[in-house]
């Protein structure tokens, strides 16, 4: 397990925390693999039961909600992500885990750039 604890600041794209709920689901097993914490457009953080493997990469997909005027209907994504990190939350039993978006299709870079403007 690698820890956040004492590391600077790397992000270079501000998150929006999910203010719903959002399950991201691994597209492969198509078993869930946490709900979504916060969101950018270079990685997102992930809620979930079990600790990920370290550096793991994982297809996702997932529903972001309508939001503003340019998104009508919910938005469903799919993501390639790797596990950057990961710690026990502060609730019993929950790990969080942050990730890098790794590919992204232009199509749904387009939709998650509307909904991260219009959150």
């Amino acid at each position: 397990m690698r820890s956040t604890t004492g590391l600077t600041n790397t992000r270079r794209a501000e998150r929006k925390r999910a203010t719903f709920t959002a399950v991201v689901t691994d597209v492969i097993t198509n078993q869930p693999i946490g709900h979504l914490g916060n969101l950018s457009s270079g990685g997102m953080l992930l809620i979930s039961s079990q600790a990920p493997r370290s550096e793991a990469v994982y297809q996702v997909s997932m529903v972001l909600p309508s939001s503003g005027r340019l998104l009508v209907e919910s938005q469903p994504i799919e993501v390639g992500i790797q596990e950057q990190w990961h710690e026990p939350a502060a609730s019993p039993g929950q790990i969080w885990a942050g990730y890098r978006i790794l590919a992204i299709s232009h199509v749904d870079a387009t939709k998650l750039a509307n909904w991260l403007e219009h959150a």
